[in-house]
């Protein structure tokens, strides 16, 4: 996971960024809304669209653009730069001075703003008061140096230890499955030999620098960080390395600015997402993190409370991805005992941390708290002396958490090969399933070290009742709310919750249009839910955060 590296030498920069605020200015409407989702093909690729519809993902207003005669009038007001812009919170990011941006909300011409909100939050109109994280000026690659020792290592044990090398056996190697990797620079990837395999296969799909606007992804050579987190992913070299996914399809976004640390960034992270959800994208890869800002940003830092699963903007965009049925595999992030970063703080983000080859826990690895709405780190895999490829195609080892979630990352999208009619939540819980830890989880190694191979023979030796009468219960684990999948064949069950005594401690009657349990008054631990129709049953294991 990238750490800022903070330049202190532009002392200009320093004078114009106090001056400067960010904030994100809400909108009102949206142009031509139902036009566009009875003709989604204007607005969506073709395997968007399909992919929504084989996962029942209702296309729907936020899936429209942001209305660009607005941008254009942001854009020409005074003062105002406008950075990024979101379709799903249809909602712009604009930098200025404070008065300029509030005086977007007086100017006679503009009169499309719902709201505004400010990314130092002691200057929106309800000020709440929040212990500041304190940031550490360190090298920005302390934790993820990379060390090349001149002969060629592999991948053996990152790829044992979650069994994905069973599922590439089997033929299943990420053929036919759509991964964005959102990181920094991608120095090489377009020349280098570890990468001839996807492209000569046709599988780099190409990309976005939202940083630089540029569709030149291969330009931005600030850092090399996003080639490393492919390399363990899409990596081949023969006889040497191979990567988990290593015929699977990708798109690379760099969405990190690595001269600073900004909440600018939050912003193009969701555009990416945005963007990698409309060219039906199944699984997005992020080894980054957001929580404490850079000296010249600090009243825009996150305090441990906030780390909650719904307050970080782009923890709310990644709670609408899931929504809009991608999988998002994110870093833990790299600040041990400091906790978990945002998004990797949502319950809709597999989170994950880092082990050594031992599959022991690695002292940098974040670690979750009782912050969160669900357990984090869901899972881990191996970060210390991760094998990866540089941009000089030389195999050396690097120690992160950016590297134990593209591992996994990778995996996944094996097992998402092997079982395509599987939901991103579905896929989600037989991977914490398999982990080793399952029944007791903790806040170091989430659930454990998953069994990717495990997790495909619990998938597909399923009885007969789940493949007539799909049931499936998320998110799991939960904290507040769960919701039950209804077959279309059933008009109603009967979900009974019983603790580890055998004990009935809750029961309530769902059908399809009323399909949530409010679990609140539960005790964290773990049950078992059964599901029951007239004639047939059905039991989960659940754990309650």
């Amino acid at each position: 996971m990238i750490k800022k590296l903070l330049i202190f030498s532009f002392l200009s920069f320093h004078f114009f960024s106090f001056a400067q605020q960010d904030a994100w200015v809400y909108l009102k409407d949206k142009q031509n809304v139902a036009s566009s989702i009875a003709t989604p093909i204007n607005i969506l690729t073709q395997k968007a669209i399909d992919r929504k519809a084989k996962h029942n993902v209702v296309i729907d207003a936020r899936d429209v653009p942001v209305n660009e005669s607005y941008i254009t009038q942001l854009k020409n007001a005074t003062g105002i730069t406008v950075m990024a812009k979101s379709k799903w919170f249809n909602a712009v990011h604009v930098r200025g001075s404070e008065a300029d941006i509030n005086n977007l909300l007086t100017t006679p011409s503009i009169t499309f703003i719902d709201y505004i909100d400010f990314a130092d939050r002691s200057l929106n109109t309800t000020k709440i008061t929040k212990e500041k994280g304190t940031f550490k000026i360190k090298d920005k690659f302390e934790v993820e140096k990379t060390f090349v020792d001149f002969t060629y290592g592999n991948t053996q044990n990152q790829v044992d230890m979650i069994n994905v090398d069973d599922l590439h056996v089997a033929d299943y190697t990420g053929d036919g499955v759509t991964i964005a990797v959102l990181d920094a620079g991608f120095i090489n990837v377009n020349t280098m030999g570890a990468f001839q395999r996807i492209r000569d296969a046709g599988d780099l799909l190409g990309g976005y620098d939202f940083v630089n606007r540029s569709s030149n992804v291969y330009a931005n050579t600030s850092s090399s960080h996003g080639t490393h987190v492919l390399s363990t992913m899409a990596g081949y070299i023969l006889n040497n390395y191979v990567g988990t996914a290593p015929d699977a399809s990708y798109y690379l976004f760099i969405t990190e600015d690595s001269s600073d640390e900004n909440p600018i960034e939050e912003s193009y992270w969701v555009e990416a997402v945005e963007r990698a959800d409309s060219l039906g994208v199944d699984l997005v890869n992020t080894s980054l993190g957001y929580k404490d800002y850079s000296p010249n940003y600090t009243s825009y830092s996150y305090a441990s409370a906030d780390m909650d699963g719904n307050t970080a903007f782009i923890t709310k965009g990644a709670n609408i991805a899931f929504e809009k049925g991608l999988l998002l595999v994110n870093s833990a992030g790299n600040e041990g005992n400091a906790g978990v970063s945002a998004p990797a703080d949502s319950q809709y983000v597999l989170s994950i941390g880092a082990v050594n080859s031992l599959g022991n826990y690695a002292s940098f690895s974040s670690v979750g708290s009782a912050f969160q709405p669900s357990q984090k780190p869901d899972v881990v895999a191996r970060g210390l002396s991760a094998s990866v490829i540089t941009p000089s195609n030389v195999i050396g080892s690097s120690n992160g958490t950016s590297f134990s979630s593209p591992i996994l990352a990778g995996g996944i999208a094996c097992l998402m090969q092997a079982l395509p009619n599987k939901t991103n939540a579905e896929i989600m819980q037989l991977v914490r399933e398999s982990g080793s830890q399952f029944s007791t989880p903790d806040y170091q190694l989430g659930y454990g070290i998953p069994n990717l191979k495990s997790a495909l023979s619990n998938a597909l030796s399923i009885n007969n009742f789940e493949k007539t009468n799909t049931i499936s219960i998320y998110p799991n684990p939960a904290k507040t709310f769960v919701y039950v999948k209804v077959p279309i064949n059933e008009n109603k069950l009967t979900i009974t919750f019983f603790n580890v005594l055998g004990k009935q401690v809750l029961q309530r009657s769902i059908n399809s249009t009323n399909n949530q349990i409010d679990i609140s008054a539960l005790s964290k631990g773990i049950y078992i839910i059964n599901a029951k129709s007239n004639n047939k049953a059905k039991s989960f294991k659940f754990i309650k955060n």
